[in-house]
C-alpha cells in the first residue's frame, strides 16, 4: 500500500505520539469529507512492553484526524490518539469489524504492520535492537 499524502501525515503523527517502536499494527478506515473538512479514523494496537517480553495483551488506541480543506481555518490539522482498551491482538480485528459495522462502512479497511509504519517514518525496528 502506498499511502496518500494525508494518510502519510496521519501515520507520522501516530508514530510520534505512540511511539513507533511499540506499534504492532494499524487499521485505517477510508477518509470522509463533509463540507470543507476531511476526517479519518484508525484503530492501532501497540505494546508498551519491551519486544523481548512478547506481551499477550496490547493497548488498543483509537486515532482520528481532522483536516480543514476549505474556509477560514483552511490547512488546520488535528490528530487525537486515545487509549481505549487492553486486549489480545486477535481482539483488534473484532474491534475493527465492529467499528466498520456500526458505521455501515462498506469500504475496505487498510491494515499496516508496525514494520511498515516504522519503514515509512524512518524509525528503527525494535527487533533489530541489541
Amino acid at each position: 500500500m502506498i499511502p496518500t499524502e494525508t494518510r502519510e501525515r496521519f501515520i507520522r503523527d501516530l508514530a510520534a505520539q505512540l511511539p513507533a517502536a511499540g506499534i504492532i499494527e494499524a487499521h485505517f478506515f477510508a477518509p470522509r469529507r463533509v463540507g470543507g473538512i476531511e476526517s479519518g479514523v484508525a484503530v492501532v494496537a501497540a505494546s508498551t512492553e519491551p519486544v523481548s517480553a512478547s506481551p499477550d495483551r496490547y493497548t488498543v488506541f483509537s486515532a482520528t484526524y481532522r483536516h480543514t480543506l476549505k474556509g477560514t481555518d483552511r490547512g488546520k490539522w488535528e490528530v487525537t490518539v486515545k487509549a481505549e482498551a487492553d486486549a489480545p491482538l486477535v481482539t483488534v480485528d473484532q474491534v475493527v469489524r465492529g467499528v466498520q459495522r456500526r458505521a455501515e462502512d462498506t469500504d475496505e479497511v487498510e491494515r499496516m504492520t508496525g514494520e511498515e509504519i516504522r519503514a515509512l517514518v524512518g524509525a528503527p525496528d525494535p527487533a533489530d535492537a541489541p
